[in-house]
């Protein structure tokens, strides 16, 4: 997050909603002194005068609403890029800046992280820093080629970023039946990986949708499996490879039942779940997943802000 949004973030939060100065630094994850120098400069740049002079304030009022309609404990919209293309690049900057200031003030001990595009924007946008405390580990199993889809290339980057511990997970996304699935569980190995996959302080995850757009449309479903019938019994998406109904519930379809992946009980544990996301294709993968309180942070786009809002209203 740039240094003009930070001070408009923290100057609504200030004057509009009335948070302390304290509240604020732990909303933004930031040391009062810090806080106090941002109001400070919105004052003087002329950021707050009788109104909002910012640009930006529409972003900030965004995550607001955000945080009031879903219940979140923060949001982060970045503006909408003119060009589809960039929007990976541009959440992906969003989420770096965002979990830079998290890393400094909460110093976790874990971050468990999945894999997209996104995320791999994000360790290219992180600031390098020496956290060798720090375990990341991933969160679910995953594909060996293309580095969007390749766990181990993503918790490796994550790690080596932040001159962290790495730690894998070794499997594919699904097993080919429910059934083989149950025999790799019951394995004393997967036992206690699956037991430290939801113990880590912070999770960061990307949500998939239906579409080509895609990557486990296109390449992480088993063979055989049609998008049509996961769509057919209410699918919208993803999180973690289980698909979920408008409503945020899982679908009843045998795919569910194969993921390598935490259940979702499970991963409401973690304190501090972070899902970055954005575009027109992820619209109701994002609303469902915001309707059944699967993330504390949402890290998206203004127009999906807005659409996710609109949406929520209208029903």
């Amino acid at each position: 997050m740039g240094q003009q949004k930070l001070m408009a973030k923290a100057a609504w939060l200030y004057h509009v909603e009335g948070l302390t100065q304290a509240e604020i630094g732990e909303r933004m994850n930031l040391t009062r002194r810090r806080v106090n120098e941002l109001l400070a400069a919105a004052l003087e740049q002329g950021i707050v005068r009788i109104s909002f002079s910012s640009p930006l304030v529409e972003s900030v009022e965004l995550e607001s609403r955000l945080r009031d309609r879903f219940g979140l404990d923060d949001a982060v919209v970045m503006p909408a890029p003119a060009d589809p293309r960039l929007l990976h690049a541009v959440i992906g900057r969003g989420a770096a800046a965002y979990l830079d200031r998290l890393i400094q003030t909460r110093k976790p001990h874990s971050i468990g992280v999945g894999w997209g595009a996104t995320l791999r924007e994000t360790m290219q946008h992180m600031t390098p820093a020496n956290e060798p405390r720090i375990d990341v580990r991933s969160m679910m199993g995953g594909l060996t080629h293309g580095s969007e889809i390749n766990t181990f290339e993503i918790v490796r980057g994550f790690a080596e970023v932040l001159k962290a511990q790495c730690h894998y997970f070794v499997a594919p996304i699904y097993a080919e039946t429910p059934q083989s699935r149950e025999a790799l569980i019951a394995q004393s190995v997967f036992r206690k990986t699956f037991r430290q996959i939801c113990d880590v302080d912070i999770s960061y995850l990307s949500a998939g949708d239906m579409s080509q757009h895609s990557l486990q449309v296109r390449y992480g479903l088993p063979e055989g499996t049609k998008v049509s019938e996961l769509i057919a019994r209410g699918a919208v998406g993803d999180l973690l490879g289980r698909y979920i109904d408008a409503k945020g519930n899982p679908v009843d379809h045998p795919l569910n039942r194969q993921v390598l992946s935490p259940e979702f009980d499970d991963y409401r544990r973690i304190p501090c779940r972070i899902i970055a996301s954005g575009g027109s294709h992820k619209h109701g993968i994002l609303l469902a997943l915001a309707r059944a309180r699967l993330p504390t942070i949402l890290i998206t786009d203004a127009e999906t802000a807005m659409a996710m809002l609109q949406r929520a209203e209208e029903r």
